[in-house]
């Protein structure tokens, strides 16, 4: 089973991240992993927008050769 931290032990842990990384620090951190989801994110689109091209190819080429199958008889 999952545990949840509790108010106090958040703030705790966000002391822990102010008081190793720095005030500075935690919005360079913050920017950079939310470019990194943003950059996984689209990955992900171009590559299943990739994927339904490749298999609309495949059902028109399919649909085709039927097509051709069936004029020769």
């Amino acid at each position: 089973m999952l545990w949840m931290p509790g108010p106090t032990e958040l703030l705790l842990i966000f002391l822990a991240v102010l008081l190793l990384f720095g005030a500075k620090r935690i919005p360079e951190i913050a920017q950079g992993l939310g470019r990194g989801i943003r950059d996984f994110k689209k990955s992900m689109k171009e590559t299943q927008d990739e994927i339904s091209s490749l298999d609309d190819t495949s059902d028109k080429k399919k649909s085709e050769l039927e097509d051709n199958s069936r004029d020769k008889q």
